[in-house]
Parts: C-alpha cells; structure tokens; sequence
C-alpha cells in the first residue's frame, strides 16, 4: 500500500510540473514582432516598387536592349553587355523584363487583387492592383508580343503552372477594359489609404493615373485599330487624364533605396556605358537646355581611372556622343574624326543630376499625356489644338528637370520653346511630337521602345554594326525567355507559330508598318 501511495505521489507531482511549464507555452512560442500575414496595400506598394527592379543587375535588360535601341545610350563592350549594341540576341539579358514581371510583379498583384475582389472596404487597393496590373501586363506584351495573360499568376490560387499565351490584341482589349472599370470603380468617399506609395491614398490623382494609362493604351493602337483608339483617347479625356508635373507617377529614391540604373552606372559599369550621337546630337542641335542636365563628358580621359571631377564638364559645348556600330576595338578607329582622346572620352549619363542615387524614376508623365494629346488633337480625336498640347508637353518635361535638382530657368524654357514651334505640316508634326516623347521618355526604356517602334520617330539610321544579327532596320521585339522551353514550351510554340519566329525581328500585333 505504501508503495502504491508513493507512486501515485510521484505520479501527481510529475503532473502538476508539466502542466507547470504549459502555461504560458503559447505566448512564449509565439513571435509577436514577425508578420504572419502582410496588408495588401503593402504587397501593392511592393508590386509598385518592384517595377523598376529589385537590384542594378534586373536594369541590364534596359542598359542593353531598350536604350540602345532608341539609341539614347549605348556600350562599345560586348560579351555579358552585347545586345542592341550589336543587334545581337544574349539570352542573359532579353528574359530580365520577362523574370522581374512574372515573379515578382504579377504574383504580389494577382495576390492583392485576390484578397481584395470581395472587400467592400478595400475597393480602392482592389481597383489600385488592377489599374497597375495593366501597366505591368503592357510593358510585358510590348516588350514580347503574345504572353501569358489571362492565367498568369495562378499558379497558387488556382494550380495553373503552365498558363496558355493569349494575343496581344486580346490582352490590349482587356487592358482598356480594366483600366476603363477600374479607374471609374475607385471611390473619393472611402477613407485614403494613406500607406500608399505613389499618391498618398489621394484618390483623384490614382483616377487620373489610370486614364492617363488608358490614353497611352489607346495610342498604341494607332496603327491597328484606330476605331478603337479614338474610342478609348476620348473616354480617357472625358474621364481626367493628368492635369500638371504634380500628378506624375513616380517612385522616389534615397540614399538608402536607390534609383538601380544609377547604383549600376555608378559601379561597376561606371565606364562601359555612353550617351549615344544620335541622342546628344539632336539635343546639341537643337540648343536644347536639357543636355547639361543628361550629359556628362570626361573631356580628355584616355582611361577609366582618368574619369575625375577635375575632368568632367556638363557643358554643351563639348559633349560628344558615341557613333553606333562600333565595339571597343573598332572603336578605335574612328577616335580621331569625332575629336577625342579615348573611348572613355564620350559624354555620358550624368550621375550628378538625373543619375543620382537618389534621383526619381518616372512610369508615366505629364509631358508624355500632353505629347500623347497633341498627337490625338492631329488626328481629330480631341478638342484643342495640337501645337497648344505640343507646347505645354515640352514645357512639362523641362520643368520637370527640376524633379532631379536642376530647374532650367523660365526664360530659357521660353527661347527654347519660341525656337520650336510645332510644324503646320501633318507629318513633320508628328515627328516632331514624337522626337520630343523620345526625349521625354530618356531613362524609360520600356516606353522609349514601345513609342518609337508604335510612331516610326524619331528617324533614326540603322545601327551599321557588321555582325548584326537582325535583318530588318532595328530590334522589334526581345524574344521568349529559353526557361519556357522547360517549363511551358507548348504553349510557348503556339505563340510562336501564331506570331513568328522567336527572334528580335518579329513584330508584335500594334507595331505595322
């Protein structure tokens, strides 16, 4: 009996100590400071952010492709930097838009768009995403022609990991349909969502984004459908497209999150890239007062190392761009006719000024809508005239100089805009507005490319590179990713034999001749 009591006692007292050291298991175990779960409004702002890349690298596939093929900067180097340069395919850099999109990009936005479709209270994040998701699904279409669409990004909430390549027609007329259904669905009356990281929760201002983008949609169309595109000009008008430098979409930067094409130019590809002549020679040509701001040139350096302060001028004088075709041995031979010391010698970004670590990067300005206008205004599709439109859009872009620190003063905007009035004439109007888009796009490779192909303008010669790889005049478009032929190459070759061959001559469905 002694025996039994002794174990029923040990028994009770090894009880109540593990019941002792339950208590309170939970909260001890349980990290209160890590999230389990973040608000959509900050997977959006992510999404947002992740637009213009996660590091320098993800900006090759612009410092590459989409600059030098607008020939606005250009490298003579080529192995990992080779593209455009050489109208050459390098299978490291033509999938960068293709990558940061689809995972990063799509998914957080397909992921708010999800969590939000059914909240009454968030019906201005869930209608943000889908106007965003628009921009992201142009830049990607334009940049590949026909692409996943309509099941891309589902591969969590709906299993799809091998989603059919839609047409680019039928992703364009899907992308006005939602920019049209979700710039009106956002609600002024709801509180702001003031977490937001383009405007501040400011609900007329994401309004005029959105119609802003549904413009810049419609013009694309120009050439395929210009019913269609007339159609959509003019619900973007009467809806509220951007009305001053103040409702520019922009991401701003920091010491600490920086603008990535700078961290890159400022690194190690401080001395492997250049503003291209064509790009330096219209703005010299023109005495235009924005080329002290773009341009630097290390007047003299015969090296990387001799590119110092004590060598550098902004002046636009002395700003010599590099002449396309050449790589860094041909290069050589044309030194002498273009009057400086070395390769290192040619003008390029300023780091001071547009290039700063700190310096914003813009989606979609007020200059370009008013540019876009004037070009709709010459077609009839728009009340006003197009010179008026003309006018105020290249003011827009010179004021907005000031948005990097380096405001051009008012009478300067006044004899550079007195010195180029728009032409009476239909086609050299049009060159005009466009040839100023292009300026105003500088260091938006995506829209650049997109608008230079779409408008014909500015009329640049083809890059006389020998080892060219294209047989048309430019790149039209950056192919296929080769991780598809793994992962989705049935539906990959679809869209291929649909579209054309997989190379950088094909063009996709807006751009005609």
């Amino acid at each position: 009996m002694k025996k039994k009591l002794n174990y029923t006692l040990a028994l009770l007292f090894s009880l109540s100590v593990f019941s002792g050291c339950d208590q309170g298991f939970t909260d001890v175990n349980t990290n209160k400071v890590d999230p389990t779960s973040l608000a959509p409004s900050l997977v959006l702002n992510k999404a947002i952010v992740s637009t213009t890349y996660l590091d320098g690298f993800g900006t090759l596939g612009m410092l590459t492709y989409h600059f030098g093929i607008v020939q606005q900067i250009i490298t003579p180097y080529g192995s990992s930097l080779s593209g455009a340069n050489y109208d050459q395919v390098n299978n490291s850099n033509t999938p960068l838009v293709w990558t940061n999109f689809y995972r990063n990009v799509v998914k957080q936005l397909i992921a708010v768009i999800d969590q939000t479709k059914s909240d009454p209270l968030q019906v201005n994040t869930y209608n943000a995403a889908r106007i965003w998701k628009a921009y992201t699904f142009m830049i990607l279409t334009d940049t590949y022609g026909d692409i996943p669409y309509f099941e891309a990004g589902q591969g969590y909430t709906n299993e799809i990991i091998s989603p059919k390549y839609d047409t680019q027609q039928a992703i364009y007329k899907d992308i006005l349909k939602e920019l049209e259904e979700a710039t009106a669905a956002m609600k002024t009356t709801e509180p702001p969502v003031t977490t937001d990281i383009l405007y501040g929760g400011d609900v007329t201002k994401w309004k005029r984004l959105g119609y802003s983008f549904m413009l810049r949609a419609a013009m694309r169309m120009t050439k395929v459908d210009p019913t269609t595109a007339e159609s959509y000009v003019k619900k973007a008008v009467a809806g509220g497209v951007f009305q001053s430098n103040a409702d520019n979409s922009v991401i701003r930067h920091t010491a600490i999150y920086n603008n990535y094409i700078a961290n890159h130019l400022a690194a190690r590809e401080k001395t492997n890239f250049y503003l291209a002549a064509p790009f330096v020679n219209y703005l010299k040509d023109n005495n235009d007062p924005r080329l002290p701001i773009f341009a630097v040139r290390y007047v003299g350096a015969k090296g990387g190392q001799e590119q110092t302060a004590s060598r550098a001028s902004s002046d636009p004088k002395v700003q010599i761009g590099m002449p396309m075709g050449y790589n860094d041995v041909s290069i050589t031979t044309v030194l002498q006719q273009n009057g400086v010391a070395s390769l290192w010698d040619f003008s390029q970004v300023n780091l001071n000024t547009v290039l700063k670590l700190d310096s914003p990067e813009f989606h979609i300005t007020y200059s370009q809508v008013q540019l876009l206008l004037a070009e709709a205004a010459l077609r009839g599709w728009v009340s006003g005239t197009a010179a008026e439109y003309f006018t105020r859009g290249v003011r827009a872009n010179l004021e907005q100089m000031a948005q990097y620190g380096s405001t051009i003063p008012e009478a300067a905007i006044k004899t550079y805009l007195d010195a180029n009035p728009l032409s009476e004439t239909r086609e050299k109007a049009l060159e005009q507005i466009n040839t100023q888009y292009w300026v105003s796009a500088f260091l938006d490779g995506n829209e650049a490319f997109a608008n230079f192909r779409r408008s014909g303008y500015p009329a640049l010669k083809k890059n006389p590179y020998p080892g060219s790889e294209v047989k048309g005049n430019f790149i039209r478009r950056l192919p296929y990713p080769d991780s598809e032929i793994v992962v989705n190459s049935a539906n990959m070759n679809e869209a291929i034999k649909r579209q054309g061959p997989n190379n950088l001559d094909t063009r996709v469905w807006w751009d005609k001749q």
